[in-house]
């Protein structure tokens, strides 16, 4: 288990100071308190990826609707300059 970086061991350090300073009676409302502060961090990155990935296909479209007009473009330049 790798959270942010931080593994076990560690967690387990933490956990121990937090009690220290924290006592038993405040440390599971901190818990909580972190849990929905992660919680909206990750609906918040959530929604970014879903925001930049609507985007990037947009301008997949974009670009792909407009290679498609440049090639149509210049193959009636070519045909027009064959019939003269």
């Amino acid at each position: 288990m790798n959270i942010f970086g931080i593994g076990l061991p560690e967690m387990v350090v933490i956990g121990v100071v937090a009690l220290l300073i924290f006592g038993p009676k405040k440390l599971p409302e901190i818990g909580r308190s972190l849990a929905k502060t992660i919680r909206s961090f990750q609906q918040a990155s959530d929604e970014f990826q879903n925001e930049l990935k609507k985007e990037v296909q947009q301008l997949e479209e974009t670009i792909k609707t407009t290679a498609e007009l440049e090639t149509k473009q210049i193959e009636s330049t070519k045909e027009q300059e064959h019939s003269k």
